[in-house]
């Protein structure tokens, strides 16, 4: 019981009411508005691939050396 106290209070530390509220209201609507809204058609081929082209940038940038050289880890 006092775990949960503690987290509660983080919770509350972290965020205002008003971010809170803001927040369970945002969650509202990404439940309730696909429900409301009608189907949209599917997007065109080619930009199906622009997540594919931004992921693989991100994972070939990810994996890539550095051309910095490590002095800032080095100990004085």
């Amino acid at each position: 019981m006092k775990h949960y106290c503690m987290m509660k209070s983080l919770m509350f530390r972290c965020f205002s009411l008003r971010s809170i509220i803001f927040l369970v209201f945002l969650t509202m609507l990404l439940v309730v508005l696909p429900l409301l809204l009608p189907p949209l058609p599917p997007p065109p081929s080619a930009l199906m691939f622009v997540p594919v082209l931004i992921m693989s940038f991100l994972v070939l940038l990810a994996f890539s050396s550095s051309q910095i050289p490590h002095s800032a880890l080095s100990s004085t």
